[in-house]
């Protein structure tokens, strides 16, 4: 049963890198040569590492990754541009900030992931195969530099007449 919940719990998180890379790269295509379209592709190519990496620790584990679930996750980051589109239709100001929003939930499960792997891996040392002191001090400062961007959408987004 716990191998079963190491590949469910392990390929949650694969999909979720899916629907991070996917609207990272969607943030980088619509904001071309602004700050924001730079940010979006440090920060891609920061998450495409940590995807990386979970995925050499789920190959170590013989942990195969779910089509199914990356299927799911690519479509439902497609739901959520509809939903994002479909509430800021006109300036993209709110679409912003949401889309800001949503990537500091994917790097704050990131950082519970391999909290939780360190965690685990005391009492089965076959999951200790990264360095997650590293990786969760990594989560931390995409999560800050995330949130400075969020706050700086946050206050052209939410002030009226701004």
């Amino acid at each position: 049963m716990a191998k079963d919940h190491l590949e469910t719990y392990l390929n949650d998180h694969l999909a979720g890198s899916v629907v991070a890379l996917e609207l990272l790269e969607h943030l980088e295509s619509a904001h071309r040569d602004t700050g924001v379209g730079r940010f979006a592709a440090e920060l891609r190519s920061d998450v495409a590492s940590d995807r990386q990496v979970l995925e050499t620790l789920m190959k170590r584990l013989d942990v195969p990754e779910s089509s199914s679930r990356k299927a799911t996750a690519w479509l439902t980051e497609k739901v959520t541009e509809l939903k994002l589109g479909w509430d800021d239709a006109g300036d993209g100001l709110l679409r912003l900030l949401e889309a800001f929003e949503a990537l500091s939930l994917g790097i704050e499960g990131k950082r519970l992931l391999w909290l939780a792997l360190q965690f685990a891996s005391q009492e089965a040392p076959a999951l200790g195969l990264a360095n997650y002191d590293a990786l969760i001090q990594r989560a931390k400062e995409q999560g800050s530099r995330v949130e400075v961007m969020r706050l700086q959408a946050a206050k052209v987004a939410l002030i009226p007449d701004n």
